[in-house]
């Protein structure tokens, strides 16, 4: 039998948005879905068919492919996923479905189908999140660097390996959920039945309940001490800026996985450099006669000292630039670079002599504003 086309199958156009696909498919998937359609083969697959024409319009390469190929341009396996049963489709979309009614999916809430809450059951409690201020210099943002932080957590207890039990033959299963971790109430209204889904709070959602605990841990599959921890800063982050470290976090309660570190960063003053994006400002006194007879300094980098020259009759207030001696570009090649603004220095307190020397000096035409 000939594949209908996908854009037929979800009612939309060509030109529709992602989002008008993402919602046309949920609006067949709950008209469809065979628990609402109990014993209606053509219902069930209308449901499994606009999956398929979701999958494939929902990838920008797989439309683009389809578009331009039609069915033929799909490789097979490649390209679609089969689709054996409602809870395979589930499973591999349930993101458009989560959010609603309260946090869980539109699924869990029609048709009782609860993955999350199944892979919660298996691994126990997530872990929180912990986050952290990151102290760098300018010198350390210009080129990346490597810090090794001591932070106090929760890491897995090694006795245990995380379960919270003194042994496998500790667990016993939870008379309140019948081992299945979650309460379910079911309702009905004129829209049809309702089932509503909590975590089963004797055994918080994981089935089992501990006999005999873990004596390291006292039954919570984990310990509070402190680790080190490795954080690798990219060159050219900015004050505020952060980056998470996935599973460094608090380990989770009875094996559960560990949470995040979110690390924030933080730039330190300078004592030479002011920064402005990637480029970095130094500030240069020069005496009047450096300015007008032209000289050579030495300046401040990043990395070191470097040679610069003064031309002749330079003003105050002109930047000179230094060509990527600044901050490594983030996640880009080159650097900015440093500009060095000049600055007269004008002496409070002079010699009799300096000041004769001046006199006479300001009689001469070329010191007069204009020539």
């Amino acid at each position: 039998m000939a594949k209908r086309d996908y854009y037929e199958v979800l009612g939309v156009s060509k030109d529709a948005s992602a989002e008008e696909i993402k919602k046309a498919y949920r609006k067949l998937a709950m008209q469809y879905h065979p628990d609402r359609n109990q014993g209606d083969k053509e219902a069930e697959e209308k449901f499994k068919e606009a999956a398929e024409a979701y999958e494939v319009l929902s990838n920008p390469e797989k439309k683009a492919k389809y578009d331009r190929y039609g069915h033929s341009g799909l490789r097979g396996g490649e390209d679609f996923h089969s689709y054996q049963n409602v809870n395979d489709i589930f499973s591999h979309f349930s993101d458009i479905f989560g959010g609603a009614f309260g946090g869980s999916s539109i699924f869990d809430d029609f048709f009782g189908t609860s993955s999350s809450r199944s892979r919660q059951r298996s691994t126990g409690q997530p872990g929180a999140d912990l986050k952290i201020t990151l102290k760098l210099t300018l010198e350390e943002i210009a080129k990346g660097t490597t810090k090794k932080v001591k932070i106090k957590k929760y890491n897995k207890c090694t006795s245990c390996n995380g379960t919270g039990a003194k042994s496998n033959a500790s667990f016993k299963t939870c008379t309140a959920c019948n081992g299945t971790g979650e309460i379910r109430q079911v309702s009905r209204s004129i829209f049809g039945q309702f089932v509503n889904i909590q975590p089963c709070n004797n055994c918080s959602g994981t089935g089992k309940i501990i006999s005999e605990p873990c004596s390291s841990c006292k039954g919570d599959g984990r310990i509070h001490d402190e680790s080190t921890i490795k954080i690798n800063v990219p060159a050219g982050v900015n004050d505020g800026n952060y980056m998470t470290l996935r599973g460094e976090g608090n380990a989770g309660k009875n094996g559960g996985p560990n949470g995040d570190i979110i690390v924030i960063f933080e730039e330190l003053q300078h004592e030479y450099f002011t920064r402005d994006g990637d480029n970095i400002i130094y500030d240069l006194y020069i005496s009047y006669p450096e300015a007008v007879l032209g000289t050579e300094v030495e300046v401040p980098t990043l990395n070191g000292k470097a040679k610069l020259k003064i031309e002749p009759g330079t003003n105050a207030g002109k930047y000179l630039k230094m060509r990527e001696k600044g901050i490594q570009h983030l996640n880009g090649h080159g650097a900015g670079d440093q500009l060095v603004r000049i600055n007269i220095h004008v002496p409070k307190v002079i010699t009799p002599k300096e000041k004769e020397l001046l006199k006479e000096l300001q009689k001469q035409p070329n010191m007069k504003i204009g020539n």
